[in-house]
């Protein structure tokens, strides 16, 4: 298994190559790291078990963006990790913005996760009244989304 000082060695490594990916396998272990936006790196074992390492100030975002949703109304969360896309394709008009009424099961966004598109529904009938992940970020589970009241 790698520890922690060769997993960061690694990070660092891809984080200052043109390299989007860079997979490394030693006898059994195997690590595979992937650079994603706001130069985050996900990092994924051989056991398959994900871990993401985000530099601090992509985590300070996340916080001052957390008690804004909360001020806002209900958070739309992020049911699984992937790449979160406002439209379901590059050149379409987004799913929502702020200010659409949406209603329960309307699509407001896509979650790729796997080379699977997963379109994120919402749990409830409002108005969008925020949008609390640009376009293409790497977002987690439970991560807010939308905000809707």
């Amino acid at each position: 298994m790698y520890n922690l000082e060769e997993i960061k060695n690694l990070i660092s490594m891809l984080e200052d190559s043109s390299l989007s990916v860079l997979e490394v396998q030693s006898g059994d272990n195997k690590v595979r790291l992937e650079k994603a936006s706001q130069g985050a790196s996900v990092v994924s074992f051989a056991n398959n078990n994900p871990v993401v390492a985000a530099p601090e100030a992509a985590a300070d975002t996340e916080a001052a963006a957390a008690p804004a949703a909360a001020d806002t109304g209900k958070a739309i969360k992020a049911p699984i990790v992937g790449v979160f896309y406002v439209a379901p394709s590059p050149d379409a008009d987004p799913y929502v913005s702020v200010g659409k009424r949406v209603k329960k099961g309307d699509v407001v966004c896509i979650i790729e996760a796997m080379k699977c598109m997963n379109e994120i529904q919402a749990e409830e009938d409002g108005e969008i009244v925020a949008v609390l992940a640009n376009n293409g970020d790497l977002v987690e589970y439970g991560q807010p989304l939308f905000s809707i009241k």
